[in-house]
């Protein structure tokens, strides 16, 4: 958690694949964070208040893939400033 007074964090965000479609975005340059979005599933969770699609494209019921910085890494992986979040959909071959 951030003390009073420090700058809010930036991140970048980007989307791939059925996610990227659903969204109708593929990244979001520099975005501010609010204050107890730490982890990679809390961007997860605040992202799904951004509407109903938002919920129904990032949320938990969803099985979804997420990425730190090009490594994918599980929920509970702490973020850091500047760094990429990036969600992708399951990958399956045939």
């Amino acid at each position: 958690m951030r003390r009073a007074g420090e700058a809010t964090m930036q991140i970048n965000l980007r989307f791939f694949a059925s996610v990227r479609e659903a969204l109708n975005v593929a990244e979001e340059p520099n975005v501010e964070v609010p204050e107890g979005v730490a982890t990679v599933g809390d961007v997860r969770r605040w992202l799904c208040n951004r509407g109903p699609v938002w919920a129904e494209t990032l949320g938990e019921q969803r099985a979804l893939r997420m990425a730190l910085n090009h490594e994918m890494v599980p929920a509970g992986t702490r973020l850091t400033t500047g760094c990429e979040v990036a969600f992708f959909p399951p990958v399956t071959g045939g």
